[in-house]
């Protein structure tokens, strides 16, 4: 048995190749406040959240793009309330030119109703947005398995 009683996911920390780059990105596309950030030049990072939770950490510290061949992080999800909500945020993305790996919305599973969106953010971290009701229960892109397994 288990001694945290409470588990939950605090935060999530990224490495990006360029910070300034990234927080117009992640703001832009989820809202984020940036709740503190470091300066100095070989230092670099930012936290970011909304009301004063801390959601997503950015550190300036790597070099060219997510390898999705490499074990680590497969991809960052986010919910939200609202399959409209996915869609808004579809089209902040869409101005951003954001690389998309589905074509809209799309299920999680077969004849599912939960589903999303699945995007790249500029150093290529998959991420994903989707809600729990609301996609239209048609095939989904990946069959036998979650669609958002297999991007």
């Amino acid at each position: 048995m288990s001694k945290a009683k409470n588990l939950q996911t605090g935060h999530v920390g990224l490495n990006v190749t360029d910070l300034d780059r990234s927080l117009a990105f992640y703001r832009a596309v989820f809202d984020f406040e940036v709740l503190a950030e470091g300066k100095e030049e070989e230092r670099r990072w930012a936290f970011l959240g909304r009301d004063s939770r801390l959601l997503v950490a950015l550190w300036q510290q790597s070099q060219g793009v997510f390898a999705a061949d490499r074990p680590g992080l497969h991809h960052l999800s986010f919910q939200v309330d609202t399959v409209e909500e996915v869609r808004a945020t579809e089209a902040v993305l869409r101005d951003l030119g954001a690389r998309f790996t589905y074509d809209g919305v799309v299920p999680h599973g077969e004849n599912g109703t939960s589903g999303g969106i699945f995007f790249a953010d500029p150093d290529g971290t998959r991420l994903e947005i989707y809600a729990p009701t609301g996609a239209d229960p048609s095939d989904a892109p990946v069959a036998g398995a979650p669609t958002c397994g297999f991007f």
